[in-house]
């Protein structure tokens, strides 16, 4: 029999459900993997399409994972100063075989200091924030330093995904667990990445979201500064 492989993703209101539904259907399917999502409390947490994704574990009850996954989401934010979320991460990340994140998950692991010192993927509208936590942005789909493994922006998690699956199982079992699923990507557009999109989408989506940057933006310092002063 398989030793069990504790799976835990950290999900939190606002949470984008893709960037942690992909990854847990993947890596489900490892052998011997138990997944778990953790939160605060076993309570319905709304995801940012409107829908609730029901918690598993509390973090007091969380067993030490194996592998720590935060996905992102414009719930990211206010987690970023949220202490019982950074104190989980911390203790977790401390013993976690791999420490990971899919979108801007990575700047709530770099809020809590585990990301400092390694490259790092994130959505391409949040990576040039990861400096702020000592971590250097990576523009690729998968990123791995060491036992970090990231996914760039939301679709790219099923790739982070499959990367670690082979990690943990090996490569033929990554390789049977996508012909299970079929994956077997053909967009219909080639417009998934800045590069691709072109420079008059790009500004159009970036400016879409001017009316929450500000804030943001001063949110994400606020926690850069508490995370210096930490060191």
């Amino acid at each position: 029999m398989n030793d069990i492989i504790h799976i835990g993703f950290l999900i939190f209101p606002k949470v984008t459900q893709l960037d942690l539904t992909g990854p847990a259907q993947v890596l489900s399917r490892v052998p011997g993997a138990k997944v778990h999502l953790v939160w605060k409390a076993i309570e319905p947490l709304m995801t940012d399409v409107g829908f609730s994704i029901n918690p598993t574990v509390a973090f007091e009850a969380c067993p030490q994972l194996d592998v720590l996954c935060v996905p992102g989401g414009f719930g990211v934010v206010d987690q970023l100063s949220d202490s019982d979320t950074l104190a989980f991460l911390r203790a977790q990340g401390k013993t976690a075989r791999y420490v990971t994140s899919v979108c801007n998950g990575s700047l709530l692991l770099g809020a809590a200091g585990l990301i400092t010192g390694y490259k790092s993927a994130c959505h391409w509208m949040w990576r040039h924030y990861l400096p702020q936590f000592g971590a250097e942005p990576a523009a690729a789909r998968v990123v791995r330093d060491r036992n970090r493994l990231s996914g760039g922006g939301v679709t790219s998690g099923i790739d982070f995904a499959f990367t670690l699956a082979a990690e943990l199982a090996g490569e033929e079992a990554a390789r049977m667990i996508q012909l299970g699923l079929e994956y077997d990507p053909q967009p219909p557009f080639d417009s998934g990445s800045p590069e691709k999109a072109g420079a008059e989408r790009v500004a159009r989506a970036r400016s879409a979201q001017d009316a929450w940057r500000e804030g943001v933006e001063a949110q994400i310092a606020q926690a850069a500064q508490r995370l210096s002063l930490q060191r």
